[in-house]
């Protein structure tokens, strides 16, 4: 079935949230951020992993030696002027407070209300974000099996543990985001991904990474990145290592 592998995901990771909230009640505020920034040096490490996919053979055989890293730049530079002119963070924060406001009855200035939005927004930016969320739904859409969708669904579910712990339910409702984006995948692979460029692909994971480790940063607390204005980089990386391939 085309799409089991989000519903998995998304289940995994409502069941996850229930999970922390329960255990998150009964632990001091100084363990949950602790859980949290934990969480942002895992995070990190992931991150870590996918911008290797700067040295992928085939990207560098298709656009040259120096190319990956300048495209994976520029996708995040005009993709960072799209996103923040097109004010996606604060559009992505308006979401999760209005979804707050209509599951429950906490003041505006409430801290829970800010708890609710920031673990929608770092949930849904950590759990959309990233090679799994990608080629497992083109694999689920091509037919080939949700394995990479089944190990994801397993790493969210224990994200949102940690991410519920510190923040609520405004985790779990990260699923909803999660379907949306990986549908698409799957529908994009069921329509082109069986002639989707694996330079393309690499593209997609290297420039995940860096907007990742915008994720790691926000969780650390280090610094509050507007992650989803850069967004459109995930759009911009391909197209322009397509536009290279040709070119060359």
């Amino acid at each position: 079935m085309i799409g089991l592998g989000t519903l998995i995901n998304m289940a995994a990771i409502i069941v996850g949230t229930a999970v922390g909230v329960l255990v998150g009640g009964r632990l001091p505020q100084r363990t949950r951020d602790l859980i949290t920034q934990a969480l942002g040096l895992v995070v990190l490490v992931v991150a870590a992993l996918n911008v290797v996919a700067l040295l992928d053979a085939d990207w560098i055989a298709d656009v040259g030696d120096a190319a990956p890293l300048l495209i994976v730049l520029g996708s995040v530079v005009l993709g960072g002027i799209i996103g923040s002119l097109l004010h996606l963070e604060d559009r992505v924060e308006r979401l999760g407070g209005w979804v707050q406001a209509r599951v429950g009855r906490v003041s505006a200035d409430d801290a829970r209300r800010s708890r609710f939005i920031e673990g929608f927004v770092d949930a849904s930016l950590l759990f959309c974000i990233g090679p799994l969320a990608i080629l497992g739904a083109l694999s689920d859409g091509l037919g080939r099996g949700i394995d990479q969708l089944a190990l994801k669904s397993v790493l969210d579910g224990f994200a949102s543990i940690a991410f519920a712990a510190s923040l609520g339910w405004g985790v779990a409702f990260s699923a909803i985001a999660v379907g949306i984006v990986q549908g698409l995948f799957t529908i994009l692979g069921a329509l082109v991904g069986a002639v989707m460029a694996a330079s393309a692909i690499a593209a997609i994971t290297a420039t995940g990474g860096v907007l990742l480790l915008g994720v790691a940063l926000r969780l650390l607390q280090v610094s509050r990145l507007p992650v989803a204005d850069l967004l459109p980089a995930l759009v911009i990386a391909p197209a322009l290592t397509l536009a290279v391939t040709a070119w060359r």
